[in-house]
């Protein structure tokens, strides 16, 4: 899982320059993909089978800006303007196995509220990721996230979690990022998976698009979103999709 966990991360940072306004997020997924492919890779989301009857997910990364919670779909229409806020997921699929990691960035000069809010949802993947604790419980991560969450003024999406990933994208264990503490399965050596918090200005709730991928805050309020994969170890944790090199957001 290593070197397809740091592919991730230097995706990401691949891609940070780019976050400018006046790009599309056509251009951002063209060169995830060719970055990707010249480094032997290939891009997990690309011909992803939808669900609920929609079609395979068409792109390389995931594009979600502002309202957008999160799987929005890159297209030329949409420019990144002064002041948006994105989230970029990427999933490169390198020997096997997946590096799935997101990071929200902040497109220009953004509004005080835009800020706290990225800044917030960054600071409670980490409240998640401290939480992990061999023979402690998977709700214990969600319980951390949401205290804090709610204590700075937002609400933690409830539609979407975290899950296991290795040669599989989507596995078990699930991940919510809400929860009671000392709930659910027991956190044990050799478990891979993301928490990848996605937080909103306003209500949870979430609405889905018409092309059954994209999900946006039913109030039309920001949503951001970061993510890592970690792995569990007799030690401790192992963040696998954080570098102490990459570019900070």
């Amino acid at each position: 899982m290593r070197p397809a966990c740091r592919l991730s991360s230097e995706l990401l940072d691949f891609l940070t320059p780019m976050v400018v306004p006046g790009v599309s997020t056509l251009e951002l997924n063209d060169a995830a993909e060719e970055w990707t492919q010249a480094h032997g890779a290939t891009s997990a989301p690309l011909g992803y089978p939808g669900a609920q009857g929609a079609e395979d997910f068409p792109m390389s990364i995931c594009t979600s800006i502002n309202e957008v919670v999160c799987h929005g779909i890159p297209n030329k229409k949409d420019v990144l303007e002064d002041g948006d806020i994105i989230n970029i997921d990427v999933t490169p699929l390198l020997n096997g196995y997946h590096g799935d990691s997101s990071r929200t960035f902040m497109v220009g000069e953004v509004s005080p509220k835009a800020r706290k809010l990225v800044e917030v949802t960054k600071k409670a993947l980490w409240k998640g990721i401290e939480a992990v604790e061999v023979g402690g419980r998977i709700g214990d991560i969600g319980a951390a996230i949401q205290a804090y969450a709610e204590s700075e003024g937002f609400s933690v999406v409830r539609d979407f979690v975290g899950h296991g990933v290795h040669r599989t994208f989507h596995a078990e264990p699930q991940i919510p990022h809400y929860g009671v503490k000392g709930k659910g399965k027991k956190i044990r050596p050799g478990m891979v998976f993301t928490i990848e918090p996605m937080l909103n200005e306003g209500t949870h709730e979430v609405d889905l698009l018409d092309d059954k991928w994209t999900a946006v805050t039913q109030d039309g309020k920001l949503s951001a979103q970061f993510e890592h994969t970690l792995a569990v170890t007799k030690s401790g944790v192992e963040v696998l999709t954080y570098l102490p090199v990459a570019v900070a957001v």
